[in-house]
C-alpha cells in the first residue's frame, strides 16, 4: 500500500505491533509481531485496543464528511509466514495450574472484546478485513472470522488445534464460524483438529477472497478499490449483517465462560500435551524474522 503514516498523535505506545494509515485508500492496518512467540500477549492485545479506540476517534471526528480518512481496518501480521497461533499457551498453562479462574476470564474476555469490536466495525461506518498472509490457529483463526471479510493467500494454513488438549476454541469460532457456514459443518471443522488450506475454505465459504502467494496486500488494495466502486451497496450490506447476523457481545461472554471452566478441569496429559504444543509453537518461530527486519 501507499502513503502509509503511523498516527500521528497517538497517546499509546505500540509495543508488539505497527500501526499504518494509508488516507489515500482510507485504509488503518494493524501489523501484528508479538514476543516472545506469536501469540495473543497481553501486550499485543493492548495495542488492538489502542488501535480499535484511534480509529473510532478518528471517524467519530468526522462525522459531517462523506468519505472519512478511515473507510477500512485491517488485521494483518508483520511475521513471515505466521499470522497468529491464537491464545498463549504458556499463560493457559500458568493460570490453570493455579487454579486462577479470575485471571483465565479475564484474558479471554479480552480476546473476546477485541474480536467483537472488529466484527462490529466499531459500530460506526467502518469494514473489518483480515489480511492471513501465514498460518493462522486457534484464536488467530477466530481473530481472523471476526472480521468481516477474511483475505487469505492460497496455500496458507488455518486451523484449530485445540482438540488436541481435549478443548474447544472458546473465543468466538463457533459463533462467527456459524454466521458463515451450517452450524453443523462448523462444529466439524472445531473437532477435526486439523488444518485446512485456503482454497478449502475458500470453497466453504469461510475465507471471503484468494489471493495468490505473496499478493495478499495486492489483493487488499484491490478488493478495496472495487468495493468503493460500489460503496452504496457494500454500506447498505454492513448495515443488515449488524441488524440481522450480529454476534452479540453476550453470546461470546457466555461461551467463554464455558471455555474457561472447561479449561480449569484439564488434567496433566492435557496440559502436557499444551506444552509439547508451546514447544513446537517455539520451534517453529525460532528463526522467524518481522517483515520490518
Amino acid at each position: 500500500m501507499s502513503n502509509l503514516f503511523q498516527f500521528p498523535e497517538a497517546s499509546h505506545v505500540y509495543q508488539q505491533s505497527e500501526v499504518e494509515l494509508d488516507r489515500e485508500l482510507g485504509v488503518a492496518t494493524l501489523n501484528m509481531a508479538p514476543q516472545p512467540r506469536p501469540a495473543f500477549t497481553p501486550e499485543l492485545l493492548a495495542d488492538i485496543e489502542a488501535f480499535q479506540k484511534e480509529v473510532a476517534h478518528r471517524v467519530r471526528q468526522q462525522p459531517q464528511r462523506r468519505s472519512p480518512d478511515i473507510r477500512y481496518m485491517v488485521l494483518a501480521s508483520n511475521l513471515d509466514g505466521i499470522y497468529n497461533f491464537g491464545g498463549d499457551l504458556s499463560r493457559f498453562l500458568s493460570l490453570i495450574r493455579a487454579g486462577d479462574r479470575e485471571g483465565l476470564l479475564g484474558y479471554a474476555l479480552a480476546c473476546v472484546r477485541a474480536g467483537h469490536r472488529f466484527s462490529v466495525g466499531m459500530d460506526l461506518p467502518l469494514t473489518s478485513l483480515a489480511l492471513v498472509e501465514g498460518r493462522a490457529q486457534g484464536g488467530g483463526l477466530e481473530a481472523a472470522l471476526s472480521c468481516n471479510v477474511v483475505i487469505a493467500e492460497k496455500g496458507t494454513q488455518m486451523g484449530f488445534p485445540e482438540v488436541l488438549f481435549n478443548l474447544f476454541p472458546g473465543m468466538g469460532a463457533y459463533s462467527y464460524l456459524s454466521r458463515r457456514i451450517a452450524p453443523s459443518l462448523a462444529e466439524r471443522m472445531i473437532l477435526s483438529g486439523r488444518l485446512y488450506e485456503a482454497e478449502e475454505l475458500y470453497e466453504m465459504g469461510v475465507v471471503d477472497v484468494l489471493a495468490e502467494p505473496g499478493q495478499g496486500r495486492e489483493k487488499l488494495v484491490e478488493y478495496i478499490a472495487e468495493a468503493e466502486k460500489h460503496s452504496s451497496v457494500h454500506g447498505l450490506l454492513r448495515r443488515i449483517h449488524s441488524s440481522h447476523n450480529r454476534v452479540p457481545f453476550e453470546e461470546l461472554r457466555d461461551i467463554t465462560e464455558l471455555w474457561v471452566d472447561s479449561a480449569l478441569g484439564l488434567g496433566e496429559r492435557e496440559l502436557r500435551t499444551m506444552e509439547r504444543l508451546v514447544r513446537a509453537q517455539d520451534r517453529r518461530t525460532g528463526q522467524k524474522l518481522s517483515r520490518a527486519e
